[in-house]
């Protein structure tokens, strides 16, 4: 079976079940996309895992990491400039990072054509929540084409480049986490030699800065070009009615993966309501939606989080004196999670009890399943970290959390990072926790990705105005919650970056080393001002993954020594590591199919019972 790398260059077409994701590098290949970049976080990161898949004398454009979602926006909207086309992709959330450049696109002539994928993740799978970023591209007045499968964003992302190059302008394509994740068998068409890059730069195909005496008129331009847009979507049918003979004048409106929510729970229906799939969110196709209200006396506009299409339908209906009966969100929980076939056929169960056949429930299992909450890996250098980090800190003490693997601190035994909002905000939130405070000492926690992607402001702000904080800042070399991607840790070395910044009290130590990390940390906490604690241990996910590639590698596990064990359970309540099993008894035992030997947890037993145990394979 062929690599991915290889399926993706193939020349000829081809058929291959793939990945959403996949899918989408697939079609950057086929438009002659020339300039990639992002920022990783899921439900992205397998773009840039195919990508890298393809040797890089091989790749037909140029791929980067950047160090966070603005500057990937930036660097595909500069190479766009030079008239080639360009892609950014990254996250939900990440739209956030980036909305300061994001915001001005649609006022450029972007002479190659720009497209940016974004992630939403509805049901807040892999994020800090779950919000609807079509509001920000309704205020962005960009076009937004909206796929429902991994075939559809394969096709979507043609039509999004097409659009973008034929206007010169920025379109999104809208991703969701399921998109991204399904696979589907996808027909791929023919892949035609790489096309040159362009270095074709003119400030005549400006302007390119919006001054005051410039901004209104480039408004005025974006404004025309979101409706040559929507010319383009009609042209192309990407809107699409789906007819039934036995409709009942019932119809629904609805997009992306709710379509085929939609499908799954009317597969058993006796008779079947007309549905009208918007392949595009903004702008509205608005004659296709007014000629379907006019053909139905009732209508379900059926979308996931926001009401944004059906405050936008509601108005068009009202504006056109249409006595159609629009039905939308009525609940508290219509605005919350995804919209799956289970929650699809209760609101339309709800609304039309005879049309819906209801699926049996399967049967309950016969004992509760026990919740299973987020850890750590085994072996996990932040883990030891919390566990040195904890004795060193009194009860009173304030600790602000941040973005990363190292959020789980939050979580029981070790229940240090009180306070978290989204990625760099630790050192700012720290420092306003620091004033007028005498009596509680804050701490600030930072992954090393982090801090280059977002903590440099923060921290020079605590620098420049001298607030006082400890900021631990846990190194272990890679992205590692979002797939082990690099970063400019391996170019810049975080503690020349903190001695460039003036910043004089800066301690570091193995996290394995907990004795050692303990005394670090009680001296930076008896600092006045900024001080500065690295807690650096390698992902070990990432590390023993490679261990086992390597010729002649043979795996280790620690055993509990029943001879010294007295079942203090340090190992299993304040070290918390899942390789530990505390039997009903009360003695302890370990996974052997979790533990990787690294022995971190040696330490952390009074009693030294946890020992090496035999060989495994």
């Amino acid at each position: 079976m062929k690599k991915t790398g290889e399926l993706l260059m193939g020349k000829d077409p081809f058929e291959e079940i793939l990945m959403g994701n996949e899918a989408v590098v697939r079609a950057m290949i086929e438009t002659g996309t020339k300039v990639a970049a992002s920022y990783p976080g899921s439900p992205t990161p397998e773009m840039a895992a195919a990508i890298l898949s393809i040797p890089e004398d091989q790749r037909p454009f140029y791929f980067e990491f950047s160090v966070n979602e603005k500057t990937a926006t930036e660097v595909a909207f500069g190479a766009a400039l030079n008239g080639n086309l360009s892609c950014a992709f990254f996250k939900s959330v990440g739209l956030n990072v980036a909305l300061d450049s994001f915001v001005q696109l649609s006022l450029m002539n972007i002479t190659g054509g720009m497209v940016v994928v974004l992630g939403d993740d509805p049901g807040a799978n892999s994020s800090q929540n779950e919000q609807d970023n079509r509001n920000i591209y309704k205020m962005s007045r960009v076009a937004v084409l909206e796929p429902a499968s991994p075939k559809e964003a394969y096709e979507y992302y043609k039509h999004a480049a097409a659009l973008a190059v034929k206007e010169q302008t920025i379109v999104v394509l809208r991703l969701t986490t399921h998109v991204c994740h399904a696979r589907q068998k996808i027909r791929f068409s023919a892949y035609e030699n790489s096309v040159p890059a362009r270095t074709n730069f003119n400030q005549a195909n400006g302007p390119y800065i919006a001054l005051t005496a410039m901004a209104l008129d480039m408004k005025r331009k974006s404004v025309q070009k979101l409706k040559r847009a929507g010319q383009y979507i009609k042209q192309t049918g990407l809107n699409k009615e789906i007819t039934s003979k036995n409709s009942r004048k019932k119809g629904i409106i609805t997009s992306g993966l709710t379509f085929l929510s939609v499908l799954d729970v009317l597969e058993l229906s006796s008779y079947q309501p007309d549905i009208l799939k918007l392949g595009a969110v903004n702008p509205l196709e608005e004659n296709i939606i007014l000629s379907f209200l006019n053909s139905h006396e009732e209508v379900l506009i059926l979308e996931e989080l926001d009401d944004i299409l059906e405050l936008q339908i509601k108005a068009l209906a009202y504006d056109h004196g249409m006595k159609t009966k629009l039905k939308g969100k009525t609940e508290d929980e219509d605005f919350v999670g995804e919209y799956t076939p289970d929650k699809t056929m209760d609101k339309l169960a709800a609304l039309w009890p005879d049309m819906v056949t209801q699926y049996p429930l399967p049967p309950a299992l016969p004992f509760p399943v026990p919740q299973r909450p987020a850890q750590m890996c085994p072996g996990c250098g932040h883990r030891s970290a919390f566990f040195a980090i904890k004795k060193a800190l009194e009860k009173e003490d304030v600790t602000v959390a941040d973005i990363g693997c190292h959020t789980l601190g939050y979580m029981p035994p070790y229940e240090m990072g009180e306070i978290l909002l989204c990625m760099g905000a630790s050192t700012g939130m720290a420092s306003g926790l620091s004033l007028f405070n005498d009596k509680k000492r804050v701490v600030a926690f930072l992954g090393d990705s982090t801090f280059f992607h977002a903590g440099l402001p923060g921290l020079i702000n605590t620098i420049f105005n001298r607030h006082n904080i400890t900021l631990i800042l846990m190194e272990n070399g890679t992205t590692a919650m979002t797939g082990h991607q690099d970063h400019a840790g391996s170019v810049i070395p975080v503690e020349n970056l903190l001695k460039g910044l003036g910043i004089e009290s800066i301690l570091s130590c193995d996290t394995y080393n907990q004795s050692k990390l303990t005394e670090l940390v009680k001296t930076s906490l008896g600092i006045k001002g900024i001080s500065v604690v690295i807690a650096k241990h390698p992902c070990m996910l990432k590390f023993t993954r490679q261990k086992r590639k390597q010729p002649g590698f043979i795996r280790t596990h620690v055993d509990i020594d029943p001879q010294l064990c007295n079942q203090t359970h340090d190992c299993v309540e304040r070290f918390g590591c899942p390789t530990f099993i505390r039997k009903p008894g009360g003695s302890v035992s370990t996974h052997p199919d979790l533990c990787i030997g690294d022995g971190s947890c040696r330490q952390t037993c009074p009693e030294k019972a946890v020992v090496f145990g035999k060989e495994a394979k």
